[in-house]
């Protein structure tokens, strides 16, 4: 049984950093594409970040790039996003997701998510 963790949410002013980790277990995560969603209220989730297995061809969301980076550690089963000069725009509740083949950003190419983690950015 696939399950993924978030940490790391939390709240945070205008202009700072957070970095969200997700913990993977249940699956050879070595093999997998991982991505960084997020849900605002009221709104559809939306792409934020994916990784490859080996780490290669990080691609961002364009309203995040520049200020967010995804990395993993195959030997840890975790995924991170480094989120710096968060704006209130970026409030959502934040998932993680993995896919076996190379998913990248529709949601519905992912075969498994994690519960998520709240990050709020105050003005």
């Amino acid at each position: 049984q696939v399950q993924l963790v978030e940490s790391g949410g939390g709240l945070v002013q205008a202009g700072g950093s957070l970095r969200l980790s997700c913990k993977a277990s249940g699956l050879t995560f070595n093999i997998y594409t991982m991505g960084w969603f997020r849900q605002a209220p009221g709104k559809q989730r939306e792409f934020v970040a994916r990784i490859s297995w080996n780490g290669e061809s990080p691609y961002y969301a364009d309203s995040v790039k520049g200020r967010f980076t995804i990395s993993r550690d195959n030997a840890k089963n975790t995924v991170y996003l480094q989120m710096n000069s968060l704006k209130p725009e970026d409030t959502a509740v934040y998932y993680c997701a993995a896919d076996r083949n190379r998913a990248y950003s529709d949601p519905g190419e992912y075969d498994d998510w994690g519960q998520g983690t709240q990050v709020t950015v105050s003005s």
